[in-house]
């Protein structure tokens, strides 16, 4: 089984390949070059691999939340490598995948969402998955509440643009960031399980619809 992986959603763009349970990661920050840069790596990646687009199985993407722009570039180029294929595919939360990266069991993720509001989710591992102790929203950050319990590990840049979150975690990991490689482990399993999707109806999830904020509310705030 070959399953590619795409994650585009923050400012790194990183693709990912795996390969019955091996990984061939590659990561670079993209700034706004996303839709530039994604294809080439994986070319790379499956060069180095000896393998060729033709042999993937599956492919899976970072759904969100995220940067609105690079959420529909990871969406679209996954969908039409999919679709050209007619192989299953699979979005991945990228709140999952930060935890993912973090290594640890408790992890509260905090991604800077701009207009002064932050994406946010406590998250505990659960065997090879991550459940929510405190399910994913979009709020300013004074609304953001205390994860139950202790032992948490904070993770994302929210902590780094609101530095005052950090009171609510025992440390704080603010430059771990969704990845390819983490997209494609925590996707493998659940394509294996068959929970792979027709692509074309495949879809990122903003957690919100606004982009951004009017003059007036500028203005106001």
């Amino acid at each position: 089984m070959r399953i590619a992986a795409l994650e585009t959603s923050t400012e790194w763009c990183s693709v990912a390949l795996w390969s019955d349970g091996a990984i061939v990661s590659l990561e670079q920050r993209a700034d706004h070059r996303h839709a530039e840069m994604a294809l080439p790596l994986l070319s790379e990646v499956l060069g180095r691999c000896g393998t060729g687009a033709h042999e993937l199985d599956a492919i899976a993407f970072g759904a969100g939340p995220g940067s609105f722009t690079g959420l529909r570039i990871a969406c679209g180029l996954a969908q039409g490598l999919a679709i050209g294929r007619d192989i299953p595919l699979l979005g991945v939360s990228t709140l999952d995948a930060i935890a993912e990266e973090s290594g640890a069991a408790r992890v509260v993720v905090c991604l800077d969402a701009r207009m002064r509001e932050v994406y946010y989710a406590c998250l505990e591992r659960a065997g090879g998955a991550w459940s929510a102790a405190s399910a994913a929203i979009c709020v300013s950050p004074a609304a953001v509440q205390r994860p139950p319990g202790d032992g948490w590990c904070g993770c994302g840049n929210g902590f780094a643009v609101y530095p005052e979150l950090a009171r609510m975690v025992t440390r704080v990991l603010p430059e771990v960031h969704p990845s390819a490689s983490a997209i494609a482990r925590l996707a493998a399993p659940r394509i294996l399980a068959g929970e792979g999707t027709d692509a074309a109806a495949a879809a990122p999830l903003y957690l919100r619809d606004k982009v951004a904020l009017t003059i007036e509310e500028r203005e106001a705030r």
